[in-house]
């Protein structure tokens, strides 16, 4: 009976053996704190992937709700997820802010050729005489001018977005002219 005591007590102790020596994964959630960290402090990460670095912060937040509740494996898991999502974050900011930067170069580039030929639209129509504020047509054309300057100053300084935002209220601002032009010359060729 003492002998089937001690197995009992032996097979107990070694079954709680684990649970009792059970460690936190200490470097894993150190890791996924640092990769989290990284990946918010990176400005495109902040500006382009907010949604894969809200993942990580959630994944981060679980992970440490998991190791204050002991469950360590489940912590472990929740401290790799926080790694790949803050990578991702790093990874997604970076293509991003490339598309951004594709995009806004492209919109600058192709606003000279539209300045130019609403200024052709412009000259054309006074010549023409037609029944034009040209006055006006002058302020706004200078404003889609001045917005195309800030375009490329923004492009130049790496702002991407504001190059964009800028290029496209000069882009705009033209449209609405070669609308105004493209409305007189018609309006004048049904009269006749």
């Amino acid at each position: 009976m003492k002998t089937s005591i001690r197995l009992l007590c032996a097979a107990l102790a070694l079954s709680l053996a684990p649970a009792g020596c059970a460690r936190p994964p200490t470097e894993e959630m150190n890791n996924a704190v640092e990769a989290v960290t990284r990946a918010e402090n990176d400005a495109d990460a902040a500006l382009y992937a907010g949604n894969a670095l809200a993942r990580a912060r959630d994944a981060l937040n679980r992970m440490q709700t998991e190791a204050d509740s002991k469950r360590y494996d489940a912590a472990k898991s929740y401290a790799s997820e926080a790694i790949s999502a803050a990578e991702r974050a790093i990874a997604d900011g970076r293509t991003g802010a490339q598309r951004v930067r594709e995009e806004a170069a492209a919109l600058v580039a192709g606003l000279g050729p539209l300045i130019a030929e609403t200024d052709q639209g412009i000259k054309a129509a006074r010549a023409a005489e037609l029944p034009l504020d040209f006055a006006a047509l002058g302020r706004e054309f200078g404003a889609a001018r001045d917005s195309s300057d800030q375009a490329e100053a923004a492009l130049s300084g790496g702002q991407y977005r504001d190059a964009l935002e800028k290029g496209r209220d000069a882009q705009a601002g033209l449209g609405r002219i070669n609308q105004e032009l493209s409305g007189a010359v018609m309006a004048v060729s049904r009269k006749k």
